[in-house]
């Protein structure tokens, strides 16, 4: 093979690797579900189908497995189409019933798990996720959803990573009470959900100002899963 051969050869073959490696990091991130050699998802010993770490609601209802693996998590029109909607029969409701999901959803005071500007756990912030784990080991667990939020004082880019590393902080701490990495999702808000009203919290930056914004402050948990 003369030499301008072996290089087109060489240079087809590149392509090729690159492709392949293009589409299969495209097909992993497409699926939010671990799948075996057989095209399978995996389950754990429950029966709960094992999320990656680009598992997120959104991208579980693109997932042809979304549907059987996180029903309950989806809005009802990706999963039950009208057109595609059918009779139940009687005698499957009590059992439908008993395996409904439970759903929990506190919302806890930043202020009550970290100091004011911080993403640094207190202790009884600590002893609060305790709780939460605690409930959450009771169930077979399908998922905890951790939304941090942050109050209007600094600029956005700031209060939305401030929201971020405050969710972080609570799954790493719910991870080291034994809850598995891939049942917890985080995200950060930052200041855009607050629950307070503008026209109670007016002014610059003062003392006043940042105990009437205090409820904005916080971190929403919601925890679902079947009963045991």
């Amino acid at each position: 093979m003369n030499k301008t051969a072996k290089h087109s050869v060489m240079a087809l073959l590149a392509i090729t690797l690159g492709l392949c490696a293009s589409l299969a990091q495209a097909q992993a991130v497409d699926r939010v579900y671990a799948i075996d050699g057989r095209g399978d998802v995996v389950v754990d010993p429950y029966g709960l189908c094992w999320r990656t770490s680009f598992w997120t609601p959104a991208a579980a209802a693109k997932d042809p497995a979304g549907c059987t693996c996180d029903k309950d998590l989806l809005p009802k029109e990706v999963c039950e189409p009208k057109a595609a909607s059918a009779p139940i029969a009687q005698a499957a409701v009590p059992a439908a019933a008993a395996a409904a999901p439970v759903g929990v959803k506190e919302t806890l005071s930043a202020d009550a798990l970290f100091d004011f500007d911080k993403a640094v756990l207190r202790p009884e912030g600590r002893t609060r996720l305790d709780d939460i784990a605690a409930r959450s080991n009771q169930l077979a667990l399908e998922v905890v959803i951790a939304v941090g939020h942050a109050d209007r004082l600094g600029k956005a880019a700031y209060n939305q990573r401030l929201s971020e590393r405050r969710a972080a902080a609570v799954k790493d701490y719910l991870v080291s009470k034994g809850i598995p990495a891939n049942r917890i999702y985080t995200e950060g808000k930052g200041s855009n959900q607050p629950v307070t009203n503008p026209e109670d919290c007016k002014g610059p930056k003062s003392q006043k100002v940042i105990t009437c914004l205090q409820p904005d402050r916080r971190v929403d948990i919601e925890i679902i899963g079947t009963r045991r």
